[in-house]
């Protein structure tokens, strides 16, 4: 391997890592946001819904820009966006500030995630191996520093412009200087894959199955995020303090099993990986549904981390390998259905939860992530089977071995 493969995946990995600081900023500091601006306990959904809107604008975007722009460009410029957006959510004193801020947060975003996950698929193209689950275990570990910031920021009661402006002192200028080293495939001619499927176009019916398991990964992502506190509290008696730890325990399992997971599609292949991760998702909400106190529920919470983690790597690879010649595209496209699960698995679960009971409601996403049972052999596709993007790519277990991903 190349230093400067070596050297793009380290670069890569710490965008990543930055994205999961700067996204976790924001989310877990939504009451200091709504206190400091007076925005209403029924005007907020509205702006939490607009940030994802926006992000699926700039995704859609991104796959329009990268047909003359490369990827590695558009992340060196939106990844400083989002972070000065940040800043300006800190820093605004007026209502109007705070939706320009957001709504610039939204679109950067956007490109930011089509745009990394990108270079991620491509650059795990040129190793030749699974490591695309390194790169969103560095997002995880970027959320958990983010929240841990974030809490300490609450507790010493810091103001938000304090709490948001040594981070982005710092990482700013990081991150301008760690994009020297992105590296971008098109910097070395095309591979065989992507000559092999030159000309292709990225038939939506093909990609529908990868989208709907990724759609599923962020209602049970955003399931935990939202309803896991409120859950341990009100459904299984645990103590305020006590109920903050789920989502905790979430992240770090989710970052435990996504830094070992390359580990296991190298030795067991895709398909077998995003099998075994839904079985456990699935277990993990059924664990959560009929756990009878708040320590079987942490259980569940802690089984959730470990299932869901793998999904969507594997989902964002997978699109790379059914469409190697137009593998941008596809991870653009694809992308857009993270901010359709994150928009559906909230509100569905508070709606199920209202009229039937929250319990109930744990088995709904339960259901939903069996489905990617059906779908998971399009996780091992055979480009080589194919070209132009004229015939159906035929599946089977790659990820066995040296070559496969």
């Amino acid at each position: 391997m190349t230093h400067v493969l070596r050297r793009g995946r380290g670069s890569l990995a710490f965008s990543f890592l930055v994205q999961g600081v700067a996204f976790a900023l924001l989310v877990t500091r939504i009451p200091a946001i709504q206190d400091r601006y007076g925005v209403s306990d029924a005007l907020l959904p509205a702006f939490l819904a607009a940030v994802p809107i926006l992000a699926g604008v700039g995704s859609v975007t991104a796959e329009r820009l990268v047909k003359r722009v490369r990827p590695s460009r558009l992340l060196r410029w939106s990844q400083p966006v989002v972070l000065l957006a940040l800043l300006g959510v800190g820093v605004g004193e007026r209502m109007v500030e705070l939706a320009v801020a957001l709504a610039a947060f939204g679109l950067a975003v956007g490109v930011l995630d089509a745009s990394m996950n990108m270079l991620g698929v491509s650059l795990q193209r040129s190793y030749g191996r699974s490591i695309m689950l390194s790169f969103h275990a560095a997002y995880s570990l970027g959320g958990i520093v983010g929240a841990s910031l974030a809490w300490v920021g609450a507790h010493w009661h810091l103001a938000l412009w304090l709490s948001y402006l040594p981070v982005v002192v710092v990482l700013l200028p990081a991150v301008l200087v760690g994009s020297r080293w992105y590296v971008d495939d098109r910097d070395e001619g095309p591979s065989a894959e992507e000559k092999a499927g030159e000309g292709q176009a990225v038939v939506f019916k093909w990609l529908l199955p990868l989208c709907l398991v990724m759609t599923v990964a962020y209602i049970g992502d955003s399931t935990v995020s939202n309803w896991s506190a409120k859950y341990l509290q009100d459904v299984l008696g645990s103590s305020e303090q006590m109920a903050t730890v789920p989502y905790n325990v979430y992240m770090v399992t989710t970052l435990l099993g996504r830094t070992i997971g390359d580990l296991g599609v190298r030795r067991f292949g895709a398909v077998a990986v995003v099998r075994g991760g839904a079985l456990v998702a699935a277990g993990g909400f059924a664990v959560v549904a009929a756990a009878p106190g708040a320590w079987v529920g942490m259980l569940g919470f802690t089984l959730l981390g470990l299932g869901l983690c793998v999904l969507v790597p594997q989902t964002f690879a997978a699109a790379g390998r059914l469409f190697p010649g137009a593998s941008d595209a596809a991870v653009a496209r694809l992308n857009v259905f993270n901010y359709v699960g994150f928009l559906i698995g909230s509100p569905l679960v508070g709606a199920l939860g209202d009229l039937w009971s929250y319990r109930g409601a744990m088995l709904v996403p339960m259901v939903l992530v069996l489905v990617t049972l059906v779908y998971a052999r399009s996780f091992a596709p055979q480009p080589d089977r194919y070209g132009g993007g004229h015939e159906r790519p035929r599946t089977a277990d790659v990820g066995r071995g040296s070559n496969g991903l």
